[in-house]
């Protein structure tokens, strides 16, 4: 661990590292999050503590290694093909999947195993198994699932799991015993494992048996699973291939350099042992050179960026999202978690000012014609009465007028204590430029409903077209305009509290939208905050397109804006590490940590030379974008290839 890098962010560092170990995608990233979920290759895991307690980290990275190994062993094609459409079928066969993927794992790595036990054995007590004595309480697919996971796996349940079990054992047991032998045979190929699972959906109830398709070659393809038969070679492609598609990078390759001890062991274990070598496994290097062929092909053909319909998108008040009474309200929450941060605000403004003051250098022109009359020549004209008197002029350099934008996600990974601290440093960052005489603009994004809104109900009524692109409704919040005073939109930096606002966010077009609010500004110098945890999601995009597309989208602005655009970016993440996106970026845990960190961001951009930063003359670039700005229709070009 770095001196500057807290425990923390030594945490999730390490936990990424060993991910792209297991997973052998070296792009996978790691958030701290509400709720455990995987998007692509964005992992969000559980908050730890700031000091990352010995009794968390175990669990942390057993969610962490489940997630790994379903990267690496879990086929969403194939998964997709298999999976039954019935809602209480479906959470079995998803449930026994996610088995599958984490007994794999366990067999090879002793240290995953260790931590996928202490993970069951938190899922088991943060869901309350233990409390349950009635069998109608138990959650069905878990207590199938638990019963596949004692079959396959020669470790005992936690005591909760097995006691939520026991409930349901007389009546399962009888039924899918053979099932569970049978999935236990299968586990290393994932078409043969679904297969099964349908079957023990049919003995269960659950499905139809006229939903399952029998191959007359099945039996024969079970009998030559050992001697390498092309169904299993095929399957083995799948499962190599799955997370690749997304990512568009070779598998076999992991970035452990930055694991401490712990993090770093773990890394180097799942290497040694998972990475392919000779005989079976062998023959996948020559099938991945060819996938990286065709995906370098494929990324040509790429879709470009387009949302599906944009009549359902709003751009708001913050006020007319909700009633005066509940604002100040929310108000007056916010001003209580303000309440120690009083002095922090002059101490940030008095910074801030000496810095700006600095810029504004002065002095004197003389020997000039007409001016302030210059008294320390008056000897000379006494001296020589037909001198002329000498003249004195103060000069300055011009300071440029200033408008900052701060772009707060309004997601709901932001729930909680990261989106408090975005409230607070944004009405921190507002009082402390007004003061410096900049110009602040206060601005939030997320989406109107959960899974897709109204545009997905159109492409639905339209009957699905393939590469549908953006299917949710945007939803954009005018916190603060720039020209009002803090003092008339303070109430509505309350309504980021407001529990039910927090929803999706598609951040590329948000970036957009700030942006081209920015280039109409007539100030000289524009700046853009994102405060942002850095990872787009939108599960009604992410599960119709590619899995990159909305992060894919957002690199794109991103470099655009920062290597074309006049406007200068410099991003926050709170909680969140978002320097793999933005080249100014900085991160931080609580607002207190505002004084040493966003005021030098600040200070920085406000030293930089914008004439060697912009290509082609600032001037020029500037009328560029007020007659032809950017659309999400039309994405900007890389510089590579344009």
């Amino acid at each position: 661990m770095s001196n500057n890098e807290t425990p923390l962010e030594s945490f999730r560092r390490v936990t990424g590292a060993t991910m792209r170990a297991i997973s052998e995608q070296k792009d996978v990233t790691v958030q701290f999050a509400a709720e455990t979920r995987l998007t692509g290759h964005q992992a969000r895991l559980p908050v730890p503590s700031r000091e990352v307690l010995e009794a968390e980290v175990a669990p942390i990275r057993g969610e962490a290694d489940s997630l790994a190994l379903r990267l690496r062993h879990h086929d969403d094609a194939v998964h997709a093909a298999n999976v039954p459409q019935a809602e209480a079928a479906r959470a079995v066969f998803d449930a026994l999947e996610q088995v599958r993927v984490e007994m794999l794992g366990s067999r090879r790595l002793a240290g995953v195993k260790n931590n996928l036990a202490a993970a069951l054995d938190e899922r088991c007590r943060v869901r309350g198994y233990a409390r349950i004595n009635d069998r109608e309480d138990a959650p069905f697919a878990d207590v199938v699932a638990l019963l596949a996971r004692e079959r396959i796996s020669p470790d005992k349940l936690p005591a909760a799991a097995k006691s939520l079990v026991d409930l349901w054992r007389g009546q399962l047991e009888g039924r899918i015993s053979g099932d569970l032998i049978d999935l236990e045979k299968a586990l290393g190929d994932q078409s043969a494992y679904a297969k099964v699972m349908k079957r023990l959906l049919v003995h269960l109830d659950l499905l139809d048996e006229s939903a399952i398709d029998p191959q007359p070659e099945e039996q024969d393809a079970e009998d030559n699973q050992g001697e390498g038969s092309p169904e299993d070679a095929d399957s083995e492609q799948n499962q190599s291939e799955s997370a690749e598609e997304m990512s568009g990078s070779p598998r076999g390759e992991s970035d452990d350099s930055d694991a401490d001890q712990s993090g770093e062991a773990s890394a180097q274990e799942a290497e040694e042992e998972m990475t392919p070598g000779s005989g079976e496994e062998g023959s996948d290097k020559s099938r991945r050179r060819r996938r990286m062929r065709d995906l370098a092909e494929e990324a040509e053909r790429e879709p470009p960026y387009r949302p599906y319909v944009t009549q359902f998108d709003e751009t708001v008040e913050a006020a007319e999202l909700c009633d005066p009474d509940e604002l100040a309200r929310l108000r007056a929450h916010l001003d209580q978690q303000l309440s120690h941060l009083q002095g922090i605000i002059g101490r940030l403004a008095n910074r801030l000012q000496r810095r700006l003051l600095a810029k504004q250098v002065r002095w004197w022109e003389f020997n000039l014609d007409e001016g302030l009359l210059d008294t320390g020549r008056l000897a000379r004209v006494v001296v020589s009465p037909t001198h002329p008197l000498s003249f004195k002029l103060e000069s300055e350099t011009e300071f440029r007028d200033t408008v900052v934008t701060l772009l707060i996600d309004n997601s709901g990974s932001m729930r909680g204590r990261p989106i408090t601290v975005a409230a607070m440093s944004a009405d921190i960052l507002a009082r402390t430029l007004e003061r410096c005489g900049v110009k602040v603009e206060i601005l939030g994004f997320t989406t109107r409903a959960w899974k897709g809104g109204q545009a997905r109900e159109r492409w639905l009524a339209d009957g699905k077209p393939a590469n549908p692109g953006r299917l949710n409704d945007l939803r954009h919040i005018i916190y603060k305009p720039a020209d009002a005073p803090w003092r008339r939109a303070r109430k509505s930096l309350g309504l980021m509290l407001r529990e039910g606002l927090l929803k999706e966010n598609i951040d590329g077009e948000a970036l957009l939208w700030a942006h081209n609010r920015l280039i109409g500004r007539a100030e000289q110098r524009r700046i853009m905050m994102v405060i942002s945890d850095g990872a787009p999601v939108d599960d009604s995009t992410l599960s119709v397109n590619p899995g990159n597309y909305l992060e894919r989208h957002l690199r794109n602005v991103i470099e655009w804006i920062e290597t074309r655009s006049p406007v200068q970016i410099v991003a926050i993440g709170i909680g969140h590490d978002v320097t793999r996106y933005y080249r100014r970026a900085v991160t931080i845990m609580d607002a207190e940590q505002l004084g040493g960190t966003v005021m030098e961001k600040l200070a920085e951009l406000f030293d930089e030379d914008e004439r060697g930063r912009i290509r082609g003359g600032q001037g020029a670039a500037r009328r560029a974008f007020a007659n032809n700005k950017y659309t999400p229709e039309s994405p900007p070009a890389r510089r590579a290839g344009t």
